[in-house]
């Protein structure tokens, strides 16, 4: 194998000459790994990089009948200490169709013996812990204890695959720069492939024959930033699509277009969707009282919903893992991941006569799917589309162009309800697996005012500067979704330290007396009530004048910023907050300041608030709206000032005088 351009034209230097004698001691370090550790780390702008991945590379060579070997290898300078999390090798793999041929690593100390890692340490685990059963593994060596700041680490590993699946998808980077990346693609002759590049320009590929060789050098490191889109947005990704010549007899599935992939996933959908006995009473128990399509809809989503997660993974190779197991056995179990969740309820829809379809979606980041690569590869969840008839109205619903109007809904997610949709799903491109689909679908976005949170506070302001008061929240949408889980998540004693800690930051030294969180589940809503007192909260001044702050509480969840310029888009959900604070003013007190009316609006928000004296209190009355927007990196001083801006005002003083 040749190896890149860069690691022929290094300069010889000491350290070089160094490496070189290693190679002739024990153990052996292979000279790729030799030459990559030669290199010199270049300077970066950000600060504190925990490592650099000075060589990373992927060979997949496809035999005739479809059996994949693919080589590993992977090289990394520790920059950091928190950088030895770095140091390690590890190969996933399916226990039914995969074989791990081999997996080395060696470490190169900046000073002493290199050391090598083989058979004796590898340490083989579950790939995740919360599956039942699930024949994905890794296998993995760490030479993290072993590693400091300066040391370089490699591996290599040879994975064997017997699948049916012709795609495959690298990623050049993850967060850590890189020096080069490359995958390589070699395939029996008269096969090819077409390539899509994300997150970058496109990368094309150096072709031979059957040959073919994507790289990219000089990687600059992605760094965390608060609201960021998530670094699979971000990082430069490559997807991969393999086409054999129309004579080859191959097990491997292909996928030309997204026709082909919803084909595909309703053969092997359709087939689970199973009833029983039982299923069909417990459908018909649910509904029986239920008077519109909606209210069946709601009341079969809840049952599904209960339904404990917990997954089987097998077959996973041939497909399996696309494949949710029979409707009905998943109701006798009381079990099952998201595929299974989707598919039961999808079966007890079918038993009252409502149609609905499996959805393919990817969780956790709404950018990560696109359009121009075909491949069920995109999906790592399953939820549910049900047709539903003109008199149903919620937020949650996209038009297909030819099943007509689908209410979306995630039967996993225990704390958003029928009629929302999670935040990180709104507006992801996914597919509606059926046979007439031929084209992703946008997932629906729920409207500002559908995430609501509506504050009512009313105080008593005492003449020594102590309040009391009582805050009353209700919130709808995903905000509700928030404090559901967050109720859900903690015990009572761990939830109510949550809120203390949340008044007191309004209101320094704040006691709540009384928290009573309502779970209004069905209606989407959350309902919160929360008495307190706080002492010295407004300030006196020579017995004569009381300077307090009306906004007495701020949001739970606050938006973060960071210092220096941005790199990274700003996200923003869609939501809105209205407040009105009523504070009683203590007897023998007048205002004698009270802060302007404020009102800043933005391509991505809204805010007001206002003032006023009616009788004894006074009325602070505040409201912001923000849009769901991706916000560019140059954009970003005008994010920050918006809401700079807005909590100046939210800080400005009230002025008492004594009479």
């Amino acid at each position: 194998m040749k190896y890149p351009r860069i690691f022929h034209t290094i300069a010889i230097s000491i350290f070089a000459i160094g490496l070189s004698n290693i190679a002739y001691s024990q153990p052996k370090v292979p000279q790729w790994l030799l030459q990559a550790a030669a290199q010199q780390t270049p300077p970066y702008e950000i600060r504190n990089i925990p490592a650099v991945l000075l060589y990373k590379e992927e060979s997949v060579n496809v035999a005739s009948d479809g059996t994949v070997v693919r080589t590993t290898r992977e090289a990394v300078r520790i920059l950091e200490r928190e950088g030895r999390d770095e140091a390690i090798a590890r190969v996933v793999y399916q226990t039914d169709s995969d074989r791990v041929r081999s997996l080395e690593g060696w470490l190169i100390k900046r000073g002493g013996a290199p050391k090598a890692y083989g058979r004796k340490e590898i340490v083989d685990v579950a790939l995740a812990d919360n599956d039942l059963y699930n024949e994905a593994r890794c296998s993995y060596i760490s030479a993290r204890l072993d590693a400091d700041v300066g040391d370089v680490f490699g591996f290599e590993s040879v994975l064997e695959e017997k699948t049916i699946f012709s795609q495959f998808h690298y990623g050049f980077q993850n967060d850590i720069p890189v020096l080069y990346s490359r995958f390589l693609l070699n395939m029996p002759a008269g096969w090819r492939a077409e390539s899509v590049t994300f997150n970058a320009p496109k990368v094309e590929p150096a072709v031979n024959g059957s040959s073919y060789s994507w790289e990219m050098r000089d990687l600059k490191p992605i760094r965390p930033e608060p609201r960021s889109p998530r670094w699979s947005s971000l990082a430069p990704r490559l997807a991969v699509s393999m086409f054999p010549d129309q004579n080859a007899s191959t097990r491997l599935k292909t996928f030309s277009n997204w026709n082909d992939v919803a084909r595909w996933m309703a053969s092997i959908e359709d087939p689970q969707m199973t009833t029983s006995p039982a299923l069909v009473a417990k459908a018909k128990e649910l509904t029986a009282d239920a008077k519109t399509e909606f209210e069946k809809i709601r009341a079969i989503s809840r049952f599904a919903q209960g339904i404990q997660y917990i997954s089987i993974q097998i077959g996973t190779g041939r497909g399996g893992g696309y494949v949710p197991r029979p409707a009905a056995e998943v109701f006798s179990r009381s079990y099952g991941d998201c595929k299974d969740k989707a598919n039961l309820m999808r079966a007890m829809l079918s038993v009252i006569g409502i149609e609905s379809y499996l959805v393919s979606i990817t969780a956790d980041d709404p950018g990560y799917v696109r359009a121009e690569w075909a491949s069920p590869h995109q999906f790592n969840h399953c939820i549910i589309a049900v047709k539903i008839g003109p008199d149903t109205r919620v937020d949650s619903v996209v038009t297909h162009p030819t099943l007509g109007r689908l209410l979306i809904f995630d039967p996993t997610d225990a704390f958003t309800p029928i009629g929302d949709l999670p935040e990180d799903q709104q507006g992801s491109l996914a597919l509606i697996d059926h046979k007439d689909t031929q084209d992703l679908l946008k997932m629906p976005v729920m409207p500002a005012d559908s995430n609501m949170l509506d504050r009512k506070i009313d105080v008593m302001l005492m003449p020594d500067g102590s309040i009391n008061g009582t805050v009353r929240e209700s919130t709808l949408g995903q905000a509700a979704r928030q404090e559901r889980a967050r109720l859900r998540g903690l015990s009572i004693a761990d939830y109510n330290r949550v809120i203390d800690r949340w008044i007191s930051r309004g209101a320094t030294g704040a006691k709540t007396t009384n928290i009573v969180p309502t779970d209004k589940h069905d209606e989407g809503k959350f309902d919160l009530r929360v008495e307190f007192t706080a002492n010295s909260y407004a300030q006196l001044m020579q017995q004569r004048l009381m300077v307090f702050k009306p906004a007495i509480v701020g949001r739970l969840d606050r938006l973060s910023f960071a210092d220096g310029p941005r790199l990274n888009p700003y996200r923003i959900d869609a939501s809105s907050f209205r407040e009105t604070v009523r504070i009683r003013l203590p007897d023998g007190f007048e205002i004698d300041e009270m802060p302007d009316p404020s009102s800043y609006e933005t391509e991505f928000g809204k805010f007001d608030m206002t003032f006023k004296v009616e009788g004894r209190e006074l009325v602070l009355v505040r409201s912001l709206d923000l849009n769901r927007a991706i916000v560019a990196p140059e954009k970003y001083d005008s994010v920050k000032n918006f809401f700079g801006r807005l909590h100046a005002a939210e800080q400005s003083p009230v002025v008492l005088i004594r009479n």
